[in-house]
């Protein structure tokens, strides 16, 4: 089997890259290990409930967003519905409670009621978010810091900071170690425009992405593992792989022109067959592999908005986090304490279970190292026992909660390891350190290509299919 372009990976910018691709008349070829397409920006079924395993929002979709661009013309629009989110977040500590509205004007009027003492660092800090392409290229010989140096250096109060830190765990899970330039981009997106859910979840966008591809001539074969890369001086050739099903374990081999890598780079280089592979490993050995996520998935036997709940997201900090540099020791403390998301999806008309019920779901900073080396007995204990507390935690924000609990299980580091293969159960691909340089090209090959978050855009829904998106024109232009 030959094809003009193979896909190694189905999450979003597979995905995205592939879709592109097919409908510039390319013959794709997307092998995902997984039973379905997406990655992270898949969904679940437990019961009447379906479980949403990435998404909380994603930022954009205004008219100059590049996502409304690159929606449009894939007629994704026509495909899945975008339901704007109420709110930012409210951000919560025993001391603050905040709710933070995507208007800019809106959120900064609020912070300076709150801290009027803080006015000329709130215009500093939504000038930079709201311009941080423009600044960032007129500081592009200036050594980056990281946003909680910036925050220092425009901010007096601590309580601040932690509040326009609260959704620190979209991106890192440490502030003095997170890209001042990553950040400002990232988190003025959210600011310059509307966040949103898809409607039914995330599998919506995945299927759909899948379903374009398809409808393009393209091939994707789910539960398609790839277990080796031949390569012939620098150039890849051809990959192996097998049907992950039981029983059906018999090697295929397909070769292409192109190559786009959509898994982690990491186990790319362990799937390749010489020394181009070390050659790979020793390139990418200088960036760090980003945290994991623990995610504790509700069903609810009603909704909780009918119970009086609000808010779509709040972000919980314990009150031990005095300031910013408490949040990186706190994320490795134990779950009685450990900062948290909520997302309350029955804020939205998210079709998640049927009427009348709801899904939620607590999200937190995890390591796989706080989880490797235990039993399957042990395991599972200690996922009750997180269970246990977080529900106790959930049912003080919100009482009465948790008599309406017909289902919650707990995902760790582990779960998003083995569903996504990413070492470390990383979600967000390399962390994106201060003055990281972006992986937008390897220079070990002229034809493998970078469609994911381990790549030059970072990760997160919105830099997964930027990644896809421009690897796919910057193929374009190659085969032109």
């Amino acid at each position: 089997m030959k094809y003009d372009v193979i896909i190694i990976g189905g999450g979003l910018g597979g995905l995205t890259a592939g879709a592109k691709l097919a409908k510039e008349g390319k013959d794709i070829l997307l092998l995902e290990q997984h039973d379905r397409p997406g990655g992270c920006a898949t969904t679940f079924k437990r019961r009447d409930f379906t479980m949403e395993v990435g998404l909380h929002e994603m930022d954009g979709l205004h008219p100059t967003d590049g996502k409304t661009k690159i929606f449009n013309e894939l007629g994704l629009f026509d495909k899945v519905t975008f339901l704007p989110v109420p709110e930012f977040y409210r951000f919560c500590n025993g001391r603050t409670d905040l709710v933070m509205p995507h208007d800019r004007e809106a959120a900064s009027d609020l912070l300076k009621k709150h801290f009027p003492a803080e006015t000329a660092g709130i215009d500093n800090y939504f000038h930079r978010l709201m311009n941080a392409r423009r600044i960032n290229i007129l500081e592009r010989d200036k050594p980056d810091i990281s946003i909680g140096e910036y925050l220092d250096s425009i901010f007096t109060s601590e309580e601040i900071k932690l509040v326009l830190l609260g959704n620190l765990g979209y991106f890192h899970d440490d502030p003095y170690t997170l890209s001042l330039r990553y950040f400002s981009i990232a988190e003025g997106a959210y600011f310059n425009g509307r966040a949103n859910f898809i409607q039914g979840g995330s599998q919506e966008l995945s299927n759909a992405l899948m379903d374009i591809i398809r409808e393009h001539g393209g091939k994707v074969l789910l539960n398609h593992k790839v277990t080796e890369i031949a390569l012939n001086k620098g150039t890849l050739e051809s990959v192996s792989f097998i049907n992950n099903l039981p029983g059906n374990h018999s090697t295929i081999k397909a070769s292409a022109k192109e190559f786009i890598a959509n898994a982690a780079l990491p186990q790319v280089a362990s799937m390749m067959n010489d020394d181009t592979g070390k050659a790979l490993a020793q390139e990418i050995s200088g960036h760090k592999t980003g945290a994991s996520l623990l995610t504790v998935y509700y069903g609810f036997s009603r909704s909780l908005k009918s119970l009086g709940h609000k808010y779509y997201s709040t972000f919980v900090f314990h009150d031990s986090v005095k300031s910013q540099k408490d949040i990186r020791a706190n994320n490795r403390t134990d779950f009685a304490e450990r900062g948290f998301t909520f997302v309350d999806y029955s804020q939205v008309d998210a079709r998640l279970t049927g009427e009348g019920k709801s899904v939620g779901a607590i999200c937190c900073i995890d390591y796989l190292s706080d989880w490797e080396g235990l039993s399957k007995e042990a395991y599972r204990e200690k996922k009750h026992v997180v269970e246990t507390v977080f529900t106790k935690r959930l049912e003080a924000l919100i009482p009465g909660c948790s008599s309406h609990i017909e289902h919650a299980e707990v995902a760790t580091a582990r779960t998003v390891k083995r569903y996504t293969l990413n070492p470390g159960g990383a979600v967000y691909g390399f962390a994106q350190l201060p003055g990281r340089a972006p992986l937008s090209a390897l220079e070990a090959f002229n034809n493998l290509h970078i469609a994911s978050a381990w790549g030059k855009f970072g990760g997160g829904f919105s830099g997964a299919i930027f990644s896809g998106y421009m690897t796919a024109v910057d193929l374009l232009r190659k085969m032109k």
